[in-house]
């Protein structure tokens, strides 16, 4: 693994046994920023997040330096946005046996913007990819949009957390083991991107409760170590906002 397009800087870097961070910097935001996307390789491939249209060419050149695209079958995001799920019809076309995979809120109110019929799970239900087994969570508004949701890797302790710890940057480490609520609380408080729901203590409580080792975060470093003490910081720091 490394670097797939040196003019982009896109690299592709395992995370967790099996789980593969493509990163592509972007450098011409002020302060940098950074763009993930989350490849699971097994028998049933699933990519999470797919980053924005223009972004298109240079996720698709990572996964197949990892895995055919024809191989993907599952194709999955957050919440509805544009890097969440901005080149997903450009993937279905080039990934014929792959379905989205979303949550059934998501699916009812978006479903029509796909090209093929999504895989809607309900919160708290389970799907195999061979080795591999994901929980999907229900978390409406956290951190927005009333369709999100995360979905939890059992045999590796990985949460797909989106956008809950977004780093500023363009040249974080792939992994990290070091702070990421103080960037993360710094760059919201720049532009504060959170709902603010009256019920994200519950939510993440939830999350914490299942001991996560490893956050794939959306943008800049996933993280590892003790995933339920960041979550109960994160909750903390939301209090007191």
């Amino acid at each position: 693994m490394g670097v797939t397009n040196p003019q982009s800087g896109t690299r592709v870097d395992e995370v967790a046994a099996g789980i593969f961070r493509i990163n592509t910097p972007a450098r011409d935001v002020p302060g940098g920023f950074s763009f993930n996307q989350y490849l699971i390789v097994d028998e049933q491939p699933l990519l999470f997040h797919t980053g924005p249209r223009r972004m298109s060419a240079l996720v698709q050149e990572a996964i197949a330096s990892v895995l055919p695209l024809n191989k993907l079958r599952f194709i999955g995001f957050s919440h509805f946005e544009s890097d969440e799920c901005g080149s997903l019809n450009e993937l279905l076309a080039r990934a014929p046996d792959a379905v989205p995979l979303c949550g059934r809120v998501n699916a009812m109110i978006n479903g029509d913007m796909f090209d093929r019929p999504p895989r809607a799970l309900a919160d708290g239900e389970a799907i195999s990819l061979g080795s591999h087994r994901l929980q999907w969570l229900d978390t409406p508004h956290l951190p927005h949009a009333w369709e999100c949701g995360y979905l939890m890797e059992e045999s590796t302790r990985t949460l797909l957390c989106g956008d809950l710890f977004t780093q500023g940057g363009s040249e974080q480490p792939a992994v990290t083991s070091a702070d990421i609520l103080g960037p993360s609380e710094a760059f919201r408080k720049q532009m504060d991107y959170y709902s603010h729901t009256t019920n994200a203590r519950a939510m993440l409580g939830r999350l914490a409760a299942l001991h996560p080792t490893t956050l794939a975060c959306m943008h800049g470093s996933a993280w590892q170590g003790d995933g339920s003490k960041l979550l109960d910081a994160l909750t903390e720091a939301l209090d007191a906002r």
